[in-house]
């Protein structure tokens, strides 16, 4: 496939959240921009009319300054709220000898909390009340238009100010920090926020506030998972202008002199000019794809690499089997080494439901995944009794094992392994989902990350800006430890710097704005 035009200002490589939203933004400035999937794939694949999913998703940054800005500039406030579900309650989290439920609604979740911690609630009351204040504060530094992590001598000063009223809390070690250490209410806070961020590693007090308070507050649910969100900002970038090919994929950026002049689209003859090259990857696989570049000194001191990764497993019953009470976002922990993330999708017009596990893991070799789908099942049936015996269809993309079938099969097969359940399961090669979405291999499962060098208080990974001139990154390594709030303001870091390099622009920008605080 050709392009069908031969020069942009911007390509965007990847289609998650941060590389959409910068993209986005740039094509509602008048920046003619290209975005090129990369490797992308849709969140849904099918067995035999039975939906699964390759990835758990629900959207924890409705309610952030960030993301609000973001639809304020793209005139899409009301067309987004339409599209999303609000999920009541938040959160179920379910142990061996506990079940609360997180209400948005203060008062529910007051007597929830007191019926089932009695004399822990005042300590929990009060991290509840630590959480809002630091909601208040955050919520007014990040609606500030800033680069976070901040690079340059004049984007510190600027952060600096934004966040002065806020910064000594940065640095405190929360609330969390007064219950003991195997308290149920502090475990279950600290599983969910690990859940939410992309830092595999012990978060700072403010990222776990911003987290629990969004995975509250903000937390909501698209029918279609993060495709939703990838639609609706794929159907802003072309309706401004941009170019989408999410089935395509850069081979080589083209650079001069070390910066962007352009990168070639695999099956394209010919290079495609750019100006600039914004990444949802890590910086280093984004510099891999610059072929013969080296840069003359190391820019920056952080480093950040893959610790641990999200297993993610589907399993399809029919909906009278699972039990009405279940929430449709939970924490289930049965192993506190390894709890699951469990999303309960609404029932199907075939009347089957969808359940979606997600658990971590350290290692993303087969011998590491050679039994999560039976530890995973073991907490699910756990939990759901009788669900063993109605199960309709297991499946995870990532461990390469044959999809396994339990609709009309009487013998066990022994190759499923020993299931306590007595399940029986038909195994199906893989090679048969390739046609609905799946893939006949192993999915590489999605990483958390450590950061040697943390910048901007352990909140940032690594920096907006490349060694490459005109390359940026505005994944999930750029503010790991705010989940999706750090890839929406890695992307709002990116267009406003590639923005500032145009006055012409910029000027618009500022108009643009003007009429909508006026309005």
């Amino acid at each position: 496939m050709t392009s069908t035009h031969r020069h942009y200002d911007v390509v965007v490589m990847g289609a998650g959240l941060g590389a959409l939203t910068a993209a986005a933004l740039l094509a509602r400035r008048s920046w003619r921009v290209l975005v090129v999937g990369q490797g992308w794939r849709t969140s849904r694949y099918a067995y035999d009319g039975l939906s699964l999913l390759r990835r758990r998703f629900s959207f924890h940054a409705t309610a952030s300054p960030a993301w609000s800005r973001v639809l304020v500039e793209l005139a899409q406030s009301q067309a987004f709220r339409r599209r999303l579900r609000p999920v009541e309650p938040a959160l179920q989290v379910l142990t061996l000898d506990r079940r609360f439920e997180w209400f948005t609604d203060s008062v529910r979740f007051t007597r929830e909390i007191e019926r089932e911690f009695g004399s822990s609630s005042r300590l929990i009351d009060a991290f509840c009340t630590d959480m809002l204040r630091v909601r208040a504060l955050a919520d007014a530094a990040l609606a500030s238009d800033v680069v976070l992590p901040p690079g340059d001598f004049w984007e510190r000063r600027e952060v600096r100010r934004a966040f002065a009223a806020i910064a000594d809390r940065m640095r405190s070690p929360g609330s969390l920090a007064d219950f003991a250490h195997d308290d149920p209410f502090k475990v279950a806070v600290e599983w969910t926020t690990r859940f939410a961020s992309d830092l595999a590693e012990t978060l700072p007090s403010i990222a776990v506030s911003r987290l629990q308070d969004a995975c509250v507050r903000g937390a909501a649910s698209a029918p279609e998972g993060d495709d939703d969100i990838a639609n609706f900002l794929v159907e802003r970038i072309r309706a401004h202008g941009g170019d989408v090919r999410l089935a395509d994929r850069v081979e080589r950026i083209v650079h001069k002199n070390g910066a962007v002049r352009g990168v070639v689209v695999d099956g394209d003859e010919a290079s495609v000019g750019a100006a600039f090259v914004l990444g949802d990857m890590h910086a280093g696989a984004l510099l891999a794809l610059a072929s013969g570049f080296s840069p003359s000194r190391r820019e920056t001191t952080v480093d950040v690499r893959p610790a641990e990764y999200r297993y993610v497993l589907s399993l399809v019953a029919p909906a009278s089997a699972i039990p009405p009470l279940l929430a449709s976002e939970s924490l289930m922990v049965l192993d506190p080494a390894m709890p699951l993330r469990v999303q309960a999708l609404d029932p199907c017009p075939d009347g089957t439901r969808l359940l979606v596990a997600e658990a971590l893991v350290n290692e993303a070799t087969p011998s590491a995944l050679g039994r999560m789908r039976e530890d995973v099942l073991r907490t699910l049936f756990e939990f759901l009794p009788f669900l063993n015996l109605h199960a309709l269809v297991c499946d995870s993309p990532h461990d390469g094992r044959p999809l396994w079938d339990f609709r009309n099969t009487t013998q066990t097969d022994a190759r499923v392994g020993p299931l306590d359940w007595n399940l029986r399961a038909q195994l199906v090669d893989r090679a048969r989902l390739r046609a609905t979405g799946g893939s006949r291999e192993g999915e590489p499962m999605q990483p958390r990350f450590i950061v040697q060098g943390h910048s901007f208080d352990g909140l940032g990974g690594e920096p907006i800006r490349t060694p490459l001139g005109g390359a940026f990154v505005v994944g999930r390594t750029v503010l790991p430890a705010l989940g999706h709030e750090g890839e929406l303001l890695s992307a709002w870091g990116a267009a406003r710097i590639v923005t500032r390099t145009d006055k012409s622009k910029e000027k618009m920008l500022r108009e643009l704005w003007s009429k909508i605080d006026i309005t």
